[in-house]
């Protein structure tokens, strides 16, 4: 019994990928993020600041939202908003966003 339980193990969320391990695009993508993200979305810690925590986002197949959490969904919220999110389509361009995904990727 007690080794059926060890396999198992319990659950928990991995940490994120380590700030001095990004890569380019990522390091990028962090600066983006804190940028114009980082204000209403926590990127390193579970809980919900202004919208929901986006650790660990490409971990889950749906988005808080109930949407894909893929690469089309996240652009898309991040260029034209949804519910509260405002659109940033028109302050964040297409080179940002592939780094914020990048980023997120590592989360």
């Amino acid at each position: 019994m007690v080794f059926a339980f060890a396999l198992t193990g319990c659950k928990s969320t991995p940490p994120a990928k380590p700030l001095d391990q990004l890569t380019p695009q990522e390091q990028a993508g962090h600066a983006a993020f804190a940028t114009n993200c980082g204000m209403c979305h926590y990127d390193r810690e579970d809980g919900s600041l202004h919208g929901p925590s986006l650790f660990g986002v490409y971990r889950n197949q749906y988005l808080p939202s109930g949407a894909p959490a893929n690469d089309d969904r996240i652009t898309h919220t991040i260029q034209y908003g949804r519910g509260n999110m405002p659109a940033l389509g028109n302050r964040v361009s297409p080179d940002e966003i592939a780094d914020i995904l990048a980023y997120l990727k590592t989360l």
